[in-house]
């Protein structure tokens, strides 16, 4: 065995653990039918077996000459298990329900499978972005409470979003964002939760990542100490430099999260950790509950803001002012924002065709609590001040609250339209928090809605 200086894996393989000879990389229920994808030979003949999860006999399904395949007329919202096989060569058996779902499904995790149960169980932290050879790239970590949560699966569309193909992983990488910065692919994430803030470049479409570099320490987030807190949020620029928001802190208590910002000269090198430099963090004491998951962006005024979303039920975010020119001076508390969408992730986006902001996120409503996610509405503003909902985009009030989430969604303008992955729980997925799903969508003529 040799040793292996990079990122990325196709697929990564813990020592010392069965992962098959064969690897299912990529799994799409439908409501009558299960679509899913491996990695192999082209010219190899594959045996694809399956049956209901309750049943005790698989059956022999089809011989497939390609890597994918539609396991057709199945019963819908039924758990069913599968596997493939090449001579003596076989996959792990994967789970899946069929059912319907929304969007387009780039990828899907039952909540039962162990496939990934090394970094987790859920899907979590969708980011996506076009690349600048046109095709579009996704990303999403494998997630559960107590697991090392380390593991982050990317696929790729060539024809703006219809089908999707696996591509690669990386580990570590947790809370990760893709983004595009002078014509090359980066992402940057941590290593854990609360663990080292990291920074990895493509060369090949995300094929391929070189070693990640750390650009700050963290901690271990199973160990309950405070550390970085993350998450795919959009890159800013401004005035020559980039920006990219965190935290500081842990849900234990020990230490509140406090507001961070990071930020680099764009023409310095992203991989160098000197050329960046981050914000002081403060220790909290703002008096509202806690504040995480910040966007940029800039205001009317011309302030450069970071936008938090606050985990109570006073219908506000909480705002606070970026130093433009001391790259390192703390982040400024300058109020409050009636936002209808603050209890979950959000990303605030300025698009200047329309002058106006635009946000698509989980909103709050009358009798649901802080907590529920199972409404995901389009919002715009003209001032950052005061919010109205354009369109609600999946409605879902009534049907599910403990098992239905669409959240945390990474969106972008691409002409008249906006698009957007999201974090998806539907068809039964162990909760709304917990979900099992990572979905595609399109908002055409955006601006007219």
């Amino acid at each position: 065995m040799k040793g292996y200086n990079y990122w990325s894996y196709a697929p990564y393989k813990p020592l010392l653990r069965n992962v098959g000879d064969i690897y299912i990389c990529r799994v799409v229920p439908y409501e009558y039918k299960i679509h899913f994808e491996w990695l192999g030979e082209e010219e190899t003949e594959y045996s694809v077996y399956y049956r209901k999860r309750e049943d005790e006999d698989f059956i022999y399904y089809s011989q497939i000459s390609g890597r994918e395949c539609d396991i057709e007329g199945l019963d819908t919202e039924t758990d069913y298990e599968f596997y493939v096989m090449a001579g003596d060569k076989k996959s792990l058996v994967r789970l899946a329900r069929t059912g319907k779902s929304i969007g387009t499904v780039v990828n899907y995790l039952h909540p039962d499978d162990e496939v990934y149960s090394f970094s987790g169980r859920y899907l979590c932290s969708p980011s996506f972005v076009r690349h600048p050879d046109g095709f579009l790239l996704a990303s999403m970590d494998v997630y559960q409470g107590g697991t090392p949560q380390n593991l982050s699966l990317i696929f790729r569309s060539d024809d703006d979003g219809e089908t999707w193909h696996y591509v690669s992983e990386l580990m570590p990488c947790f809370w990760g964002k893709l983004f595009i910065h002078k014509g090359e692919l980066y992402m940057l994430s941590v290593n854990t939760e609360y663990g080292d803030l990291l920074i990895g470049k493509s060369l090949d479409g995300g094929r391929t990542f070189s070693a990640p570099v750390t650009l700050l320490r963290g901690s271990n987030g199973k160990s309950g100490e405070p550390g970085i807190h993350k998450n795919p949020q959009n890159v800013f620029r401004f005035n020559g430099r980039i920006y990219e928001s965190l935290e500081w802190g842990n849900h234990s208590g020990k230490c509140r999260h406090t507001a961070m910002v990071m930020s680099c000269d764009e023409n310095d090198d992203l991989l160098v950790p000197e050329n960046w430099s981050f914000t002081e963090p403060q220790p909290y004491s703002v008096g509202v509950g806690e504040n995480i998951e910040g966007t940029i962006v800039m205001d009317r005024k011309g302030r450069l803001l970071d936008i938090l979303r606050v985990c109570d039920e006073g219908g506000k975010a909480i705002v606070y002012e970026i130093d433009k020119e001391d790259h390192e001076a703390p982040v400024k508390h300058v109020g409050f924002m009636s936002f209808p969408a603050h209890c979950s992730k959000f990303t605030i986006k300025y698009d200047d065709i329309s002058d106006k902001y635009y946000s698509v996120a989980t909103r709050v409503y009358a009798g649901n609590g802080c907590w529920r996610r199972n409404l995901l509405s389009l919002m715009v503003s003209n001032d950052l001040e005061s919010w109205e909902v354009a369109t609600d985009l999946y409605d879902f009030r009534g049907v599910d609250d403990e098992h239905i989430g669409l959240q945390y969604v990474d969106f972008e303008f691409e002409g008249d339209d906006i698009i957007y992955l999201c974090r998806t729980a539907f068809n039964n997925a162990n909760s709304f928090h917990d979900t099992n799903y990572s979905t595609f969508h399109r908002i055409k003529n955006f601006r007219s809605i």
